[in-house]
């Protein structure tokens, strides 16, 4: 089984309260990967970065002073260009950057289906994509990790390219580099 992982394709780190355009321009390329990601019958999961109305009160809130994501707010939801794929699976809400839940959902999946490859796609690369990576990683050993650069954006272009060096020391299959 392959899996796909869209991570934080969500209106606030696209266009919202934390939108850039590095975020803006991978969109159109997102969206082919998970149109064929689905064409190839692989398994495809989002994740939705989710906090409450008191974000700003939390450790996280306070390091990052920028309301987002606030869970039933336009800016918390999946962009419009990728809703159609959001099928089988619930997005998996995470309150912070990585998420355990995640890890523990397709580990369980391993146990009775081997999961062969785990794909990440999405925002930010310096944030929650490797988050999420080097938590796979650490709960699936033996399944290959990739993180497709061409699909990902970090908080800045310097800060995608030095997450894009961390996980390749962690044993992280990089693809699609510019």
């Amino acid at each position: 089984m392959n899996v796909l992982i869209v991570v934080d394709m969500q209106n606030d780190f696209v266009t919202g309260a934390l939108g850039t355009q590095e975020a803006v321009n991978i969109v159109p390329r997102v969206a082919a990967r998970v149109a064929a990601g689905a064409d190839r019958g692989e398994t495809i999961l989002f994740t939705r970065d989710t906090h409450e109305e008191n974000y700003l009160e939390t450790r996280e809130g306070r390091a990052l002073p920028v309301l987002h994501c606030v869970r039933g707010t336009e800016g918390w939801e999946i962009i419009p260009q990728l809703r159609v794929y959001v099928t089988g699976f619930a997005p998996v809400d995470k309150p912070t950057f990585g998420s355990t839940a995640l890890a523990q959902m397709l580990s369980a999946i391993n146990q009775g289906t081997p999961v062969e490859k785990i794909t990440l796609i999405g925002l930010c690369t310096d944030i929650c994509v490797i988050s999420n990576a080097l938590l796979l990683k650490a709960f699936l050993p033996e399944t290959e990790i990739v993180v497709d650069a061409s699909c990902c954006a970090g908080v800045t272009p310097e800060s995608h390219q030095n997450a894009l060096a961390a996980m390749k020391v962690c044993q992280i299959t990089v693809e699609g580099e510019a």
